[in-house]
């Protein structure tokens, strides 16, 4: 099938080569006004203004009529744990009665709360849970995703996670990437043995997981009270070992040194950075490292916001994502995770843009796929509803402006 889409009010996010975006570069936005978009097989053939439309383009193709949408490329979500057995909107309760992240978790609640209830459920059970609700991310404008284990804390667990994961990943309609977070946090029986649960991540769990090509990622929450950096290096190194690359949850509650050591072993991203000092900029700015904030889980807990001006102006590569999971962001709604990041992190709009679609790929490897209107990429686009300007978007944040989705050239 082949669609040649014209009229449309804004062609946003054209980039003839895909480059990860950094520094200045962020608020850099290539727009073409008053344009078309060819769509064959699901893939972008062409686009420009309107006058420069031919017949070539238009040769054997159906229409539609934009009638002055904006079209944007999809949202590239590069950190989610999708991925649950149950919501825990008690907690929610809790930290409204003025209990911590810390308090909670101490209390067996957090992570070890998703994990009793992802031993209770079967793997049919959360591939059906996981899959309604990547529908209706992509209804909401997500063209891609990454997806994280974490909740299982043992091996049939963890294992069970990521074959579930892998099935999403073979099934759905969109890019997913998939990330071992078995270092999310120490199981109680662990509590006063971290050799015993790192063994147990080393020795039975990553053999499998390369064996049954479970993961593209290896992850660990690097954090006091979790995984020091000494502990994060040897489970990733491990990892890198049987051919995982690394991302790190990296200066979420503190300065912890997750990204600096993200940067020495090259990982993908350095994810969170609620916490950053001179050190952890000064590294994030000088390497390839994509440094991936996740505005709405600061927004969930009543944290501080990463500090997103001081890493542009350090020449840092950002994106930004949804973190969804049930504890600290149980939204996946990047429209959202946009606006939250124009609002409270002080980023352009077209900042915040670039950090959701073109650097959101590469912090998943997807850049060749997805991230812009790019010839040769996939057709995974957004059609705005009628909108004033670009900036519309964030400033109307309770407003869902999303009109239509086209997902691999067809509506959704």
């Amino acid at each position: 099938m082949k669609w040649v889409i014209q009229h449309i009010k804004q062609l946003v996010n054209t980039r003839t080569n895909s480059i990860v975006v950094r520094g200045a570069e962020l608020s850099q936005l290539p727009i073409i006004d008053h344009a078309f978009l060819v769509i064959e097989n699901g893939i972008i053939q062409a686009y420009g203004s309107m006058h420069e439309l031919t017949k070539e383009h238009t040769s054997g193709a159906e229409w539609i009529d934009a009638a002055g949408a904006s079209v944007l490329p999809c949202w590239c979500d590069s950190h989610t744990h999708l991925v649950f057995a149950a919501s825990r909107e008690e907690e929610f309760v809790h930290k409204i009665n003025g209990l911590s992240y810390a308090e909670i978790a101490a209390k067996g609640g957090g992570i070890l709360n998703s994990a009793q209830k992802i031993a209770l459920a079967s793997e049919d059970e959360l591939y059906e849970q996981a899959m309604a609700r990547l529908h209706h991310l992509m209804k909401l404008g997500t063209g891609a995703i990454e997806i994280k284990s974490g909740y299982g804390l043992n091996t049939a667990n963890e294992l069970k996670m990521l074959r579930v994961i892998k099935r999403i990943k073979e099934t759905a309609p969109i890019p997913v990437k998939s990330s071992f977070l078995g270092a999310h946090t120490y199981p109680l029986d662990f509590k006063e043995n971290h050799e015993g649960y790192i063994k147990q991540i080393i020795e039975e769990m990553l053999p499998v997981i390369a064996q049954e090509n479970l993961a593209d990622y290896i992850d660990v929450f690097c954090e006091d009270g979790f995984f020091s950096v000494t502990e994060t290096k040897r489970i990733c190194e491990a990892g890198i070992g049987y051919g995982l690359k690394p991302k790190i949850h990296a200066n979420q509650l503190h300065a912890s040194g997750g990204v600096e050591l993200g940067v020495q072993i090259g990982a993908v991203s350095v994810d969170h950075l609620e916490t950053m000092n001179d050190s952890a900029i000064q590294a994030l700015s000088k390497s390839t490292t994509i440094g991936t904030m996740l505005p709405t889980a600061a927004f969930f807990l009543r944290m501080p916001y990463p500090p997103a001006r001081e890493l542009i102006q350090a020449n840092a590569a950002l994106a930004i994502a949804s973190d969804y999971n049930p504890g600290s962001s149980p939204s996946g709604n990047m429209n959202f995770v946009v606006a939250l990041s124009c609002i409270q992190m002080k980023m352009l709009p077209e900042e915040a843009i670039n950090a959701a679609t073109i650097n959101g790929a590469f912090a998943m490897e997807l850049d060749r796929e997805v991230g812009s209107i790019t010839v040769g990429k996939r057709a995974n686009i957004i059609f705005t509803q009628p909108i004033p300007s670009l900036a519309y978007l964030p400033y109307s944040f309770g407003t869902n402006l999303i009109d239509k989705v086209m997902i691999n050239g067809q509506f959704i």
